[in-house]
């Protein structure tokens, strides 16, 4: 529903989200934000107006065709936040080894610790079909993980930002 997106620009643009010109206050547009955030939507039908204000782009369809069309190292921070159980096993590896592709820096991805069952006949890509432990996520390259009780919040670094932070 684009709350992330909302998230981050309102985090991360922060003041420059406003202009005041001749003491009148008004909303910035678009093409004078200063962060890129770009976010991938598998149902159009979800588009909502969070989406049209956060995002400077929104790609609607399948994430894995989609991310294979953006560039190696494109995004300092890629975020996938509940959709890898959305995935079957082996398509969840190759979505994981994806978002290390275009992160430059970090990819954080949560997902459920316990299988939660989920059936949506009207947007299969809401279905749940795979449940994730921590060692697999490891060894997807997925290595430090962030506590919480409900869910695997881990981060995949690339080795320039592992080595700034060690």
């Amino acid at each position: 529903m684009g709350q992330y997106g909302f998230l981050l620009r309102t985090n991360l643009e922060g003041s420059n989200l406003f202009r005041v010109e001749k003491g009148v206050g008004r909303q910035s547009r678009k093409d004078e934000w200063q962060i890129q955030i770009d976010g991938i939507e598998g149902c159009g039908g979800y588009f909502t107006p969070v989406h049209e204000y956060s995002y400077n782009r929104l790609l609607i369809g399948e994430a894995l065709e989609l991310l294979a069309t953006l560039p190696t190292g494109g995004y300092e921070l890629v975020l996938a936040i509940d959709i890898l159980e959305h995935f079957d096993p082996e398509p969840g590896k190759l979505f994981l080894a994806q978002l290390q592709r275009v992160a430059s820096k970090a990819a954080l991805v949560s997902t459920p610790k316990e299988f939660i069952p989920q059936e949506v006949p009207a947007n299969p890509y809401e279905n749940h079909r795979s449940h994730w432990e921590l060692i697999e996520l490891n060894k997807c390259g997925y290595k430090k993980v962030l506590d919480n009780g409900d869910s695997w919040i881990v981060v995949y670094e690339t080795q320039d930002i592992a080595q700034l932070l060690s």
